[in-house]
C-alpha cells in the first residue's frame, strides 16, 4: 500500500481477509474508505506535518501521535499493526472496556491507558520480537521510510526458530479440514455397521449372490456374440471361404470382351460369370 503512495488510516483485524480456494493463503486488506495518499506519485513529495487533527481510524488500533491529533504517516499503519498482532497474542487489548461518558471521553482514556502501559508490559511473555516491533514503530518520525525489511526478517528468523514452515497450512485450515475429515469417517463407518448388520440379519444373501452373478457370467459366455468369431454357423464360413476364393481366381477374358467393354459394363453379375473357363473354375475350386 505505502509503495503505491497511499497509508491505510484504519488498520484492524475486521480489514484482513483470507482468500478462498487456491488463494486461501493469501492475506487481503480491505476497506479503503480512510485511506489517503501521503506523497506525489511522480515527486514523492511527503505531506506536509499537521497538529490538531481529528482522530481517524479505530481507536483501540490507532497510534498515540493519531491520539495526539498529529496527522498521520506510514509509521502510524505500522504502529496499529504491531497492536493487531498483540490482539492476536492476547485475546483482548489493555484499553478496551474502558467506560465513558462521550466518545471523546472514551477515546482521551485510551489514549491515556496506551500511553501509560510500557511496550515491555503489553507485550510480557511473548518474543521479545514483537516488543522491537513496536519500539521501532514508535521511534520513526513524521515522513521517514520505515525499514520494512528489517521488520519482516525479525518475524522471519522468529518464525523459523519457533520451528514452523511455509507449508500455506493455517490453524482454520487444520479445524476445517479436520471436521470434514471426522465427518467421512464417521459416515463410513456408519456404512460398515449397516452392512455387517444387513449379513447377519441374512447370512445366505452373500453367497446366493455370488452364486447368482457366477450362473450370469456363464450365461452370457455361453450366448453367441457378433463380435465373438466362434459364433458364425458352419455356413457363414463356408460363404466367406467361397467369396475369398472366387476373389482370388484367375478369370480368362476373350478379346471380344476386351473390345467391348461398354457391353460388359452393363451385363449382369450372372453374364459375367459364365464367361469364366471351366479351367478357371478347376483353379477356384478347394483343395
Amino acid at each position: 500500500i505505502h509503495s503505491k503512495n497511499f497509508i491505510h488510516r484504519d488498520v484492524k483485524p475486521d480489514n484482513f481477509l483470507m482468500g478462498l480456494g487456491k488463494k486461501g493463503n493469501l492475506v487481503y486488506i480491505i476497506d479503503f474508505g480512510l485511506a489517503k495518499k501521503y506523497r506525489d506519485a511522480r515527486t514523492h513529495q511527503h505531506i506536509p506535518y499537521r497538529e490538531n487533527k481529528n482522530l481517524t481510524g479505530t481507536a483501540r488500533y490507532a497510534s498515540i501521535n493519531t491520539h495526539l491529533g498529529i496527522e498521520q504517516s506510514r509509521r502510524d499503519d505500522l504502529e496499529s499493526l504491531g497492536y493487531v498482532l498483540m490482539y492476536f497474542n492476547l485475546g483482548s487489548l489493555p484499553w478496551q472496556g474502558l467506560k465513558a461518558a462521550t466518545k471523546r471521553q472514551k477515546y482521551e482514556r485510551i489514549s491515556e491507558k496506551k500511553m501509560s502501559t510500557p511496550i515491555e508490559i503489553l507485550c510480557k511473555g511473548y518474543p521479545s520480537e514483537f516488543a522491537t516491533y513496536l519500539n521501532f514503530c514508535r521511534s520513526l518520525r513524521f515522513d521517514d521510510k520505515p525499514d520494512y525489511s528489517y521488520l519482516r526478517q525479525l518475524f522471519r528468523n522468529l518464525f523459523h526458530r519457533q520451528g514452523f514452515s511455509y507449508d500455506y497450512v493455517f490453524d482454520w485450515n487444520m479445524l476445517k479440514f479436520g471436521a470434514n475429515r471426522a465427518a467421512e469417517d464417521a459416515e463410513r463407518e456408519r456404512r460398515e455397521r449397516e452392512e455387517r448388520l444387513r449379513h447377519s440379519r441374512n447370512p445366505g444373501a452373500r453367497g446366493m449372490a455370488s452364486a447368482s452373478g457366477r450362473a450370469r457370467a456363464a450365461q452370457d459366455a455361453a450366448a453367441p456374440s457378433p463380435l465373438n468369431p466362434a459364433s458364425h454357423t458352419g455356413l457363414e464360413k463356408e460363404r466367406k471361404v467361397s467369396m475369398r476364393l472366387h476373389r482370388g481366381a484367375p478369370v480368362n477374358i476373350s478379346s471380344s470382351d476386351l473390345t467391348g467393354r461398354q457391353d460388359t459394363s452393363r451385363m449382369s453379375t450372372s453374364q459375367a460369370l459364365s464367361r469364366v473357363t471351366p479351367s478357371g473354375l478347376q483353379s477356384a475350386a478347394p483343395r
